[in-house]
């Protein structure tokens, strides 16, 4: 290796001038005598958001050739300035502000200007996107899947969470398209099935009052899944239908019975109430009978406590959502359905860094079992005797 500076002295070199120990070894020229010989060249390395140009030394190999720098090319990496690019743009930082939000190093930089910012970002976020929609499912353990829909400039997107047997929640998929369309919900869950996803164990299907989210789920999966629809979406769409007087004391009545650990007698009091509202409010009464017996599955399973509570509405998604909502509330112009599933994906992969697993996770494994002696109940052998 030849020595930065022309001079007698120790060289006080920046770290990411300093070779690794095995690249040179016996693969490298002596160093010359300082003096004798200077070999520097000028490159770009990431420091303060920037690209900012230093001076480093070079060092050949006997066999000719150049020794790369292990701690050079980490330094000199584009993913640094992408990453401080996602962060900042998450944070809500204009991408003509990028120049004035960064750190000082001392001397101008390279790579800060409005054009390079989007670029980056864009890049990024490209790379978020086949990261959410190619990933590998084979290797989860699947037990609970959660699909909804959130609304993106006039334009509905269908995203999906599922929630694996140790109770880590992990973002699957998205497809630009309403929740009620079932062509846009089928191909979401094939493609899903297509990566691996894994449901021949059952799979529990937790939904809102969707009837193409449910024809959806029937159409892929079949008799694997068993669907627990919404409790709070329902709670809503019922008292939306009362006036405004009795909409509080419907709702808290309503809570009582979806939240009864004994499915039969809740069932026989959504309905006992559903015949005191068919007089007065028969659109409500409806509302309240559509898909009863779906309100009830959770509790049917013998799932009760944390786990109950977590499963009965689809809280863990659209807690999801809100974060995707955060991160994407202060884009004006949205300008083609690429860019929106590129921010929504950025969201979602954002959302999942603050998951904590599902409350109530030390039962999932007692939930995966009962989900699979309802999809595969046991045949009982039946013994007949012979009368003599």
């Amino acid at each position: 290796m030849c020595c930065a500076h022309p001079c007698p002295q120790i060289c006080d070199r920046p770290v990411w001038c300093e070779p690794e120990p095995e690249q040179v070894a016996e693969r490298v020229e002596p160093i010359p005598a300082c003096g004798e010989c200077v070999a520097t060249t000028t490159g770009q390395v990431v420091l303060g958001a920037r690209k900012i140009s230093v001076e480093r030394p070079r060092g050949r190999l006997v066999d000719g050739g150049e020794v790369e720098l292990d701690t050079w090319g980490a330094f000199a990496s584009e993913d640094l300035l992408r990453q401080v690019v996602v962060e900042r743009m998450l944070a809500g930082v204009a991408t003509r502000r990028h120049e004035l939000v960064g750190e000082p190093v001392g001397q101008t930089g390279t790579a800060v200007s409005k054009s390079a910012v989007s670029r980056r970002f864009v890049a990024a976020t490209t790379s978020a996107v086949a990261e959410l929609l190619e990933a590998d499912l084979s290797g989860l353990d699947t037990a609970v899947l959660m699909i909804d829909g959130l609304n993106i400039a006039g334009e509905m997107i269908v995203v999906a969470l599922i929630i694996t047997a140790d109770g880590t929640k992990v973002p699957v998929g998205l497809r630009l398209g309403d929740t009620e369309n079932s062509v846009v919900v089928k191909d979401l869950l094939a493609d899903l099935v297509d990566r691996g996803l894994r449901f021949e164990h059952g799979i529990l299907a937790v939904l809102d009052g969707s009837k193409a989210l449910r024809k959806g789920v029937a159409k892929v999966f079949g008799a694997k899944a068993i669907v627990q629809r919404c409790t709070l979406h329902k709670r809503r769409n019922v008292i939306d239908y009362l006036p405004v007087a009795r909409r509080k004391a419907m709702d808290k009545r309503l809570a009582g019975i979806f939240a009864n650990a004994d499915a039969e007698a809740g069932l026989r009091d959504a309905r006992r109430l559903a015949a005191q509202l068919k007089r007065d409010h028969p659109d409500a009464a409806g509302s309240l009978l559509e898909g009863l017996e779906e309100m009830f599955t959770v509790a049917r399973l013998g799932i009760t406590g944390a786990l109950r509570r977590s499963l009965t509405n689809t809280n863990c998604i659209e807690s999801m959502i809100s974060t995707v909502r955060v991160v994407t509330h202060r884009v004006k112009n949205w300008h083609d359905g690429d860019m929106k599933k590129r921010w929504i994906a950025t969201g979602m992969i954002e959302a999942q860094r603050t998951f904590r697993r599902v409350r109530g996770h030390t039962q999932m494994t007692d939930l995966v079992t009962r989900i699979g002696h309802a999809i595969n109940p046991a045949t009982p052998t039946i013994y007949t005797q012979e009368v003599a």
